[in-house]
């Protein structure tokens, strides 16, 4: 209420004064104290209501930035038959019908969407489907199409894949950007995304992918636009045959800058799938010159890449058990075989340069020696899904690949196995992950490409809790006592993706955490934070803390919070909420903290054990799982970290 109000109170205040001297009201209220009236003059001097001039983000809006369709030459080949307008709909919560006829919709809608659909040899895969001419007279062209039409589309998927990789595919089938009909596969994806923004309600972002997959070893970046059809028009996509394009992310940098210099327009990247890059993904040497990343290399990277895509079918990206055997949750859902298309073993030495939290702590290093730290990234999860479709709830989850679409058979089915190699990766192991949590004022292409660009946003691998991590020198247990701690987070310190530097004199970084279950969802067991830090010979730390927990847990003696239990029937698969916590929250101190060591703290939410996608196969198909196969599985979210700096 404003003083624009205080004529109205005047007046009834006089009517007031009339009744209580009638009634003997007058003596008790001349006792009101000139204190009382300044206090009551000073709060109706305030808006009453708390949400007044409130500009901070209120909720999260989920999403996924990683989604192929029928347009990608993998993805058609695979089977996929749904388009980019097929896959909007669908995130906008329509029902579709999938690639392999079944009936399928979301439990709810995303509230965005990027379709990126490879940018090499876009609008290929439709000239071959059709048979054209130039395709068939080639032979190899002639063979895929041959396999495509005999119902072989997945064995002719692995083939171009292992083709595009090790630069055998045949020069007469590249679709490259002066192609016609690569340029009209452009115009198409445009405008599917410029019919289904809906600002507001749903926002379909402009976006493709660089596939850089020079001998199987997966540096891919995904390309989004915060702008409209009017400059994302004005070029195409960068390709990475040459001579039309590149491999190196170096090249995709200055491609980035040039769009930008020639349109005034904004594009970031997000980088995936580190873990088949085989240690090229996050390099201290570079694989491209072999020499160290310098300062021109970081000041690419950091301009360019504010997040990474850390979970999404192809496994999770956060850590490794080898890098970290003293983190108990390490070992989730990791694809360690070998590169994308298993044609080199992966080695022991390789997976420092292939995990988010090494290379977060890599980056602590490199910023001594360059001045710039090139992996200070914000995390999201996102699908990589080849079908159309962004079905990652575990009850729901409609596979990568169109063949692994539920049937009967995906639960015992390979999904890829090398000759050469041994190397395998079963259907099994395939994850239903991930979708990308943002923290933006409004749902529009330019509030959540902002988001991004200041890395407020996290990771989720499929449900949708919302969680906040905010790191400041002020937090105190009074913070924890309200129902919307982010007001105390913002004006108090710096959210997810923001930095601390050179602590004041005696204090200790605190952060306050918060974590709302997935309404739909399991309840939670722990809100961890994870830290980074170098000490000054240079040695690179980590720890994890458990900061808040469901239960009446305490730590044991081994300093390991308890196990939350598991309610999970596998062979319904089924689970109760009677462990666990609705929401966490708390304040938390950092019992380790010297301020003259740099540093990164990040939070990670796990829920308790529900069934896992091949539980509810096994059931509803009869299925027998193959030994080893997981059937259940601890959901989680990962924030973007928040850095502290001595200087």
């Amino acid at each position: 209420m404003g003083a624009h109000l205080w004529p109205y109170f005047a007046g009834v205040s006089g009517v007031i004064a009339l009744l209580a001297s009638s009634v003997g009201w007058e003596s008790q209220a001349q006792d009101a104290g000139a204190a009382d009236k300044g206090r009551i003059a000073e709060a109706m001097s305030k808006p009453y209501s708390p949400n007044v001039k409130r500009d901070y983000p209120t909720r999260p809006l989920f999403g996924d930035t990683h989604m192929h369709t029928a347009a990608s030459m993998d993805a058609g080949a695979f089977g996929a038959r749904l388009g980019p307008r097929d896959a909007f709909r669908f995130a906008q919560g329509e029902e579709v019908v999938s690639s392999t006829g079944q009936p399928v919709k979301l439990s709810r809608p995303l509230d965005f969407m990027v379709v990126a659909d490879h940018s090499d040899n876009m609008g290929l895969f439709p000239d071959l489907y059709a048979g054209k001419p130039a395709i068939v007279a080639d032979p190899q062209g002639k063979k895929w199409y041959d396999l495509i039409k005999e119902g072989r589309g997945a064995e002719a998927a692995i083939q171009i894949i292992m083709a595009f990789s090790d630069g055998s595919f045949p020069k007469a089938l590249i679709y490259g950007p002066a192609n016609p009909a690569y340029k009209a596969a452009w115009e198409d994806a445009v405008k599917a995304a410029e019919d289904y923004n809906a600002p507001g309600r749903f926002t379909a972002f402009i976006g493709w992918e660089w596939t850089s997959n020079t001998g199987s070893n997966n540096l891919h970046r995904n390309v989004i636009y915060r702008d409209n059809a009017d400059k994302a028009l004005q070029s195409v996509p960068m390709v990475t045959f040459k001579p039309w394009g590149s491999d190196n992310p170096r090249d995709l940098w200055k491609w980035m800058a040039d769009y930008e210099a020639r349109t005034g327009g904004k594009v970031l990247a997000i980088a995936h799938n580190g873990n088949l890059s085989n240690g090229r993904m996050f390099p201290v040497v570079e694989s491209f010159t072999g020499k160290p990343i310098d300062l021109s290399y970081a000041q690419g990277r950091t301009a360019w890449e504010p997040l990474y895509e850390v979970t999404q079918t192809k496994g999770s990206g956060e850590a490794h058990p080898f890098l970290s055997p003293q983190d108990e949750f390490a070992d989730f859902e990791i694809w360690d075989k070998g590169n994308l298309d298993g044609s080199a073993v992966k080695q022991q030495s390789m997976l420092e340069f292939e995990y988010a939290r090494s290379a977060l702590k890599n980056g602590l290093m490199l910023e001594q020696k360059l001045g710039l730290n090139p992996y200070k990234f914000g995390m999201i999860g996102s699908s990589d899904a080849h079908n159309g479709l962004a079905a990652l709830d575990e009850d729901n989850f409609f596979g990568k690949t169109v063949p692994q679409e539920p049937s009967p058979e995906r639960l015992t089915a390979t999904f890829f196995k090398n000759a050469k190699t041994g190397v395998t990766v079963m259907d099994w192991e395939t994850g239903a992950s991930g979708f990308a949590a943002v923290w933006a004022r409004e749902n529009t292409r330019a509030s959540i490409f902002e988001a991004m660009q200041r890395r407020e946003a996290y990771a989720t691998t499929g449900p949708r809790m919302a969680v906040r991590f905010f790191g400041g020198w002020e937090f105190a247990e009074s913070d924890t006592k309200t129902r919307m701690p982010a007001e105390a987070g913002y004006r108090k310190g710096v959210p997810m993706g923001g930095e601390l530097k050179a602590a004041p004199a005696g204090r200790v970084p605190t952060f306050l955490v918060a974590a709302l279950k997935d309404p739909m969802g399991a309840n939670l067991d722990r809100y961890q934070i994870v830290k980074g830090w170098m000490d000054a010979k240079g040695k690179l730390h980590e720890k994890v803390y458990d900061v808040a927990w469901g239960g009446s847990r305490r730590h044991g003696v081994n300093g390991k919070l308890p196990a939350v239990g598991s309610t999970v029937d596998v062979g319904n698969a089924t689970y109760t909420n009677t462990i666990g916590a609705p929401e966490l929250i708390a304040v938390w101190r950092d019992p380790d903290f010297d301020p003259r060591q740099p540093a990164f703290y990040y939070g990670r939410v796990i829920e308790i054990p529900t069934p896992r996608w091949t539980a509810f196969d096994a059931n509803r198909f009869g299925t027998k799982p193959l030994p080893g196969t997981r059937m259940t599985i601890q959901e989680r979210a990962f924030t973007s970290p928040i850095w502290y700096s001595p200087a």
